[in-house]
């Protein structure tokens, strides 16, 4: 069986073919397009690239692309994007995601809605027949009142656990993320609406109608799955 990490590299790389010369692409954070990065500052070091804007979706994208030499830019200067390369914590057949494993879920959806096309990056055992069944909604809240948005989370029907390290984990804008159990969700539209409904919640992980593309690597080899398509488990 081959490794978890190849099978990311083989869908990162399959995705950075769709750059082009000259196009802003947004980057995105995680351990999949980590891959991406690589590959993007390969290509332009050898020039096989070129002319090329990346805005991050993290800090800790911009200083690791920074450092590969791939130049930046931000959204204010590029509002409008070509193209996304971003991860995901699982990917249903209709091209809904839950994001966030990483923290960075409300900059990567800001960045996902600036783009024209948002190309997802996972390797097969991201593959769901429904959210929730394999990863929690990380759901961003600020610190202020924050355990009466796990009491909200509650009272919807899911378990809410505050992430940790050492401390409570801050994200880039220093909330809070509270990782929500809901079990296999049968809508998950209806729980994005009651999210955003909620004053002290900044952003929630479900990404909905945002995936154009989903890349998957897998045991036979690396499949591509447009808008429109199923994604096949």
């Amino acid at each position: 069986m081959r490794k978890t990490e190849e099978l990311k590299r083989e869908a990162a790389c399959y995705a950075v073919r769709f750059v082009r010369d000259g196009m802003r692409v947004g980057l995105g954070h995680g351990s999949t397009t980590w891959y991406a990065l690589e590959e993007l500052g390969r290509l332009l070091k050898e020039g096989a690239l070129t002319g090329i804007v990346g805005v991050p979706c993290s800090e800790e994208v911009q200083e690791h692309a920074g450092g590969l030499g791939i130049p930046l830019g931000g959204l204010d200067e590029h509002p409008e994007l070509d193209l996304t390369i971003d991860g995901a914590d699982e990917v249903s057949p209709d091209m809904g995601l839950i994001k966030g494993g990483g923290g960075a879920l409300l900059r990567e959806k800001i960045v996902a809605q600036a783009s024209r096309r948002e190309i997802i990056v996972v390797d097969e055992g991201k593959l769901s027949p429904r959210l929730g069944t394999r990863h929690p909604v990380p759901v961003e809240v600020v610190p202020f009142g924050w355990r009466g948005q796990a009491a909200f989370v509650r009272s919807l029907g899911g378990r809410a656990a505050l992430r940790q390290g050492e401390a409570p984990f801050r994200t880039d804008q220093g909330n809070f993320i509270l990782d929500c159990d809901f079990g296999p969700m049968d809508d998950p539209r209806g729980l994005a609406v009651r999210l955003e409904r909620r004053a002290g919640v900044v952003e929630h992980g479900l990404f909905l109608d945002l995936a154009t593309d989903v890349v998957v690597a897998g045991e036979g080899g690396v499949r591509h799955f447009g808008r429109g398509e199923k994604v096949v488990l």
